[in-house]
Order: C-alpha cells, then structure tokens, then sequence
C-alpha cells in the first residue's frame, strides 16, 4: 500500500498519459473534423469507452499522496490552486473560440456556459468538482486510521459509480434535463467520478495491484471479459432497460485496465531512453496545453466522413485517418504552446502555471 517511488513507473505513466491525449484528439478528429456518424463508425464507440476514463484513472492516480498533511490550510491551498488551473484557462480559451468561429460572442458564451460540456471545455469543470470532492473527503476522514480511511475510499468509489449509473436511467433520475446538473457540468463529473476514485484507490494498494497484474490470470480474463461486454454492447444487445449500462461499465474497467497493464509491462519502451517514450511523456506533461489548443487546429473535412460512413466499417482504416491528422494537430498545439510560454504571464494565466 505504498506511493509509488520509482521514477521508472512515473514515465510510463506519462507517457500513458499522452497516449490518452492523442486518442482524444483523434476522436474530435473524427467527430468534429469529418462529422463522422458514430453508428456508422467502427472506431468512435470502442473510443469512447476507455480515452475519458483512463484520464480521469491517472489524475485520480496522482492526487494521491501518502505523507501529504491535509490541514485546512494545506487543503484550501490545494483547492485554490485546482480553481486557477482548471477553471481560468478553459475560461480563456472558451472565449478566444468564440471570438474566432462564433459571431454572436454573447448569444454563444452564454450557450456554452448552460451547456454540460461547456463547448468541448468540460473537461478542466468536471477535474476540479473531482478534486474538490477529493480534497475536502481527505481532509474530513483524515483523523481516521490507515485501513479505515482505504474503506472510507473504497465506499466513495461505491457512491460515484452509483450516481454514476443513476446519469444513464433517466427513468431513475433525469440528469440530462436538470438546468443546474448542466450548468454546472456536474452530470459530467458525475460519470466520470468513479474513474478518479478508483485510480486514487489503485495509487493506495500499488504494490499489491502490480502483484495482481503479475498473475497469469489477470490479463487473460480482462481480455476475455471485454470482449463479451463489447460484443453485448455493439452486436448481441442481450442486457435491456435497467441493465443495458452493465456491459459498457464493466467494458470500461477493463479496457482500462488493459492499457494500464500493456504500459508498465512494456514500460522499457516509455523511457526518456526511446524516442516513442520522450515524445509521449512529453504530450503527457503538455496534456492541459494540447486539450486547450487543439479545438483551434482541428481541420474541417466532412467530406471524409460522408466518405467513411458511406463505406463498410474497418476499425483500421477508422483509427488510420483519425490518428495521423491528431498526431500532427498535437504537434502544432505543442508548437503553438511553446511559443506562448515564452511569456511568462501567459504561461502561468494561459496553462496554469510557469515554465520550470
């Protein structure tokens, strides 16, 4: 149950990191650069299970810190920092995109903000509600032994998937047409709360996590297990009403967990040793730069996707011609970023905080 020490693991897990980034950007290529039908696709569907929530796995990852004190100044010093970075720079770039592509500025600012996914910004909203509810939970069971505060985590991981599940029953609980859940993009922490948690759980019992990596029967029954939930989710459609999101969970999990164990298995090939593991870990360190940037460089090709969702589905050449154009808007959003940061007020106000 200890942090993690080796700086090894440490580039893996960044170099995951970018690889997370890069699938992201490929997925807006797909679906904002060739307006491609997620239903006719081969590769949007399988996309979205794993790049968001293997995200929010390895910020949940982070934030733990074993021999971190959570006084209430340590702990609203955290909060204070969080709210800079997250919220101030999305802010920013949310209106230079308006500026840019909009023409009403006050007509589409306001949409966005109403909007649960703050026009494609939601992501830095949903990070902070996450690490506030992490900050403050940590800070209230902090009295609390070792092995009771693991249980407290282990019952918030239990909460989250719970509201979780309630955001896709709107029989249950309307979450898509509840004004505040929206505006405040709280349905979207919502969804993806579980994730954090569980990384920050997976952070507490590492050594016993690698353990289980290691056994010959880890990987074998995630691989088996999320092909049966894939196949339910988008052949079979076997599990209806109440239980048609138990095969998309336990997918998600899986895959996840499948990448996590292919990157430190192979974690030799992530080092800043090889070229593939500097160029990752280095979109990995950039991610809050390249998901800023990226809505601005992303190019406009529906043709392309009138083409592909004319034609039979292939998972190759889907994942083919998103990839390569999202590795070369990285690498202009790296460009572009490195020139602001030249300025270090832009660096600090732009990206949250300043060149080391």
């Amino acid at each position: 149950m200890s942090e993690i020490k080796s700086s090894n693991r440490l580039e893996w897990l960044d170099a995951m990191r970018g690889f997370t980034m890069i699938m992201v950007v490929a997925y807006h290529v797909a679906q904002i650069s060739y307006v491609q039908s997620f239903r006719a696709s081969a590769s949007l569907p399988f996309l979205v299970l794993f790049r968001m929530p293997l995200f929010f796995f390895v910020s949940g990852f982070l934030a733990y810190k074993a021999s971190f004190i959570w006084s209430a100044r340590n702990t609203l010093s955290l909060l204070g920092k969080k709210f800079k970075i997250q919220v101030f720079p999305a802010l920013v770039f949310l209106c230079l995109f308006i500026i840019l592509r909009k023409n009403d500025f006050g007509a589409s600012f306001c949409s966005s903000m109403e909007s649960a996914t703050k026009g494609g910004y939601w992501f830095t909203w949903a990070l902070l509600q996450m690490f506030a509810v992490y900050y403050l939970f940590s800070f209230a069971i902090q009295r609390l032994s070792q092995r009771a505060q693991h249980a407290m985590m282990w019952g918030l991981w239990v909460a989250s998937l719970v509201a979780y599940e309630f955001c896709y029953m709107p029989k249950v609980f309307d979450a898509e047409h509840n004004y505040f859940l929206n505006t405040s993009s709280l349905i979207q922490g919502m969804k993806y709360m579980h994730f954090f948690v569980m990384g920050n759980i997976v952070h507490r019992y590492w050594n016993d996590v690698q353990r289980l990596f290691d056994t010959q029967w880890f990987f074998p029954v995630i691989c088996i297990v999320a092909f049966f939930c894939c196949a339910d989710l988008f052949r079979w459609h076997n599990l209806r009403f109440v239980w048609t999101n138990l095969p998309r969970t336990v997918a998600m999990y899986c895959l996840l967990f499948i990448v996590v164990v292919f990157f430190r298995y192979y974690q030799r090939w992530f080092t800043r040793q090889t070229l593939v593991g500097r160029s990752l870990q280095y979109v990995g360190t950039r991610t809050l730069d390249v998901y800023l940037l990226h809505f601005f460089l992303l190019p406009q090709l529906p043709a392309v996707g009138q083409w592909l969702n004319s034609v039979q589905p292939n998972f190759v050449l889907d994942i083919l011609l998103s990839l390569v154009p999202a590795i070369v808007v990285v690498a202009f959003c790296l460009l572009v970023s490195n020139i602001l940061r030249i300025s270090p007020l832009f660096s600090e106000n732009f990206f949250g905080r300043k060149n080391s």
